[in-house]
């Protein structure tokens, strides 16, 4: 079978070009999220051309909390989102980490989904103690009607999960998601036809790690998400990725 990375960071790896031809020999097709609009210029030069990889447009709410993605940036976000049917990373993380910055990322994340008012998008949604404003805001915007919303390592209440589901959203499992307690009940939980896998990997610019590993990294996972299940989950997982892969 085809394996599907719906949420990594091949830009991450040091030898970019090398990476995506070697996941192309493993039959292994990616979704590649980038964190600021200029690292999915670059990303999308090197990798925009390949037939297994999708680069998607992002705006890390990391990268917003501590202001190395500026108001300059939101704008050639916004710049780029009309030709781009990839979005990701994006979302709201209202954690430690980003303690403080609450307005500025609601004001940002705001004008990411203005920019899928169109619909036709897959995005990929990051949310960390924000779930109901990220939920919030999908309905409000009705992104999660007119787009493809991947829920990137969800990790919000069952009752957030339950909404999440009601509204569309997909869900990206990865090996950590899969290895938690909640994880594990949220596997169960997600109807099968929304079920993705995920590695979030490399973990870093530079950060040691291969396709090979992805490829590893993903085979876990649907292992784990079939012991769960009790059932083959892996060609309604293929199917639904290529759906998403292809355009939506």
């Amino acid at each position: 079978m085809t394996l599907f990375d719906m949420h990594c960071h091949l830009d991450f790896f040091d030898d970019v070009r090398s990476a995506a031809a070697k996941a192309d020999e493993q039959d292994l097709k990616c979704f590649s999220v980038t964190v600021t609009p200029r690292d999915f210029g670059r990303a999308f030069e090197l990798l925009g051309s390949r037939r297994n990889i999708r680069v998607g447009l992002g705006l890390h709410p990391w990268w917003v909390a501590d202001g190395s993605c500026g108001w300059e940036d939101v704008a050639l976000f916004e710049q780029m989102a009309s030709g781009s049917s990839f979005i990701g990373e994006v979302g709201l993380d209202f954690g430690k980490r980003c303690k403080g910055s609450e307005a500025v990322q609601l004001a940002a994340f705001e004008r990411v989904l203005a920019t899928c008012g169109h619909g036709g998008k897959v995005v990929s949604v990051h949310a960390v103690r924000a779930e109901d404003a990220m939920l919030d805001m999908l309905e409000r915007f009705g992104t999660a009607r007119a787009n493809a919303c991947i829920m990137h390592w969800f990790s919000g209440s069952s009752d957030q999960l339950q909404r999440a589901i009601g509204l569309g959203c997909f869900f990206s499992v990865g090996p950590k998601m899969a290895a938690s307690k909640r994880g594990r009940e949220y596997v169960k939980a997600i109807p099968e036809d929304r079920l993705l896998l995920e590695t979030d990997a490399p973990a870093g610019p530079g950060a040691p790690a291969s396709s090979f590993d992805l490829a590893g990294l993903l085979s876990d996972t649907l292992d784990e998400i079939e012991r769960l299940r009790g059932l083959d989950a892996a060609a309604r997982i293929e199917q639904t990725s290529e759906r998403l892969f292809s355009g939506f």
